[in-house]
């Protein structure tokens, strides 16, 4: 059984940049292809050995809930239908050993407040935290190879401590990133030294961008509590992190993959195309009609 048990979604967000799509329609259930951003997030975490997850949702999330729920009288629909394979599909959605817990988030304070929203939950271990909008496909993971998150398992299995996952941006866009200087630069787990939220190009540490997986101890509930607001106003779950450089270990992975930003529209249509192109079903359609678009 892995060591990482639990891991805890933020879902709490507006979905500013979808709008009009996201009014109604948390942007977690977004589908990329055939299935929900929510999905491919948890996925990735039971792909890693991880059997609960926790849901820090907030108003109007309810279809998150939904789909992870028994849909009865669909099911039923389909097993009179004699529609097998779409009966399997819609149970294998939440497995037999898989358990999920919400929990609600009041007010939108931040990601760290998000994360503490699911403090009694987690108790007092170590676990995974996702942001569903950003899709991460391990190197070879659609060919069995193993998830971002299974890496990162793997990772703090060897060095247990807060690992945070990392990867190289430009430093025109480090302003949209937490960033990290790290000792061992090229090192694919090193500790780390210096943390900023959101630095500005010419005051970031370094172009070693945090992406939007993390392991952390539950030394970071504590932390988080005693950190005034920063960034925007908001309770940063990276100021909580960089709170604990250099009471315990604290290291950066540089992660085998592909992250897609899946909370811009540019990401999302990336993410869209590659997998729709990695699909046995579409790859075909979709290739002579990107050959088409191109000319």
């Amino acid at each position: 059984m892995t060591t990482i048990r639990k891991a805890v979604f933020p879902v709490g967000g507006l979905g500013t940049r979808f709008l009009p799509a996201t009014k109604a329609i948390p942007k977690e259930m977004l589908p990329v292809v055939d299935k929900p951003l929510m999905q491919y997030a948890v996925e990735e975490a039971y792909a890693a050995g991880i059997r609960e997850m926790i849901f820090v949702t907030g108003r109007n999330k309810r279809a998150i809930e939904d789909h992870f729920d028994v849909a009865y009288e669909l099911e039923t629909e389909l097993e009179a239908a004699g529609k097998g394979a779409l009966l399997n599909l819609v149970t294998s959605i939440k497995p037999d050993d898989m358990d999920c817990f919400y929990v609600r988030q009041p007010r939108a304070l931040g990601l760290g407040h998000a994360v503490l929203c699911a403090e009694r939950l987690v108790g007092d271990e170590p676990f995974a935290v996702l942001l569903a909008d950003d899709l991460m496909l391990g190197k070879d993971q659609l060919n069995g190879g193993a998830t971002v998150l299974a890496q990162m398992v793997k990772a703090y299995e060897r060095s247990p401590g807060t690992v945070l996952a990392v990867q190289d941006v430009p430093r025109a866009e480090t302003k949209r990133y937490g960033v990290v200087d790290v000792h061992g630069a090229n090192a694919a787990l090193a500790e780390v030294f210096a943390m900023v939220e959101k630095p500005a190009p010419e005051k970031a540490p370094s172009t070693l961008a945090v992406a939007g997986r993390y392991i952390l101890t539950p030394a970071v509930f504590e932390s988080i509590r005693q950190q005034p607001r920063g960034a925007g106003g908001e309770i940063q779950l990276t100021d909580g992190i960089a709170a604990l450089i250099g009471k315990e270990r604290v290291q950066a992975y540089r992660y085998e993959g592909r992250r897609y930003d899946c909370g811009s529209k540019e990401g999302f249509l990336e993410a869209t195309i590659d997998l729709a192109l990695a699909n046995p079903e579409l790859s075909g359609a979709v290739r002579a009609h990107l050959q088409r678009v191109m000319g």
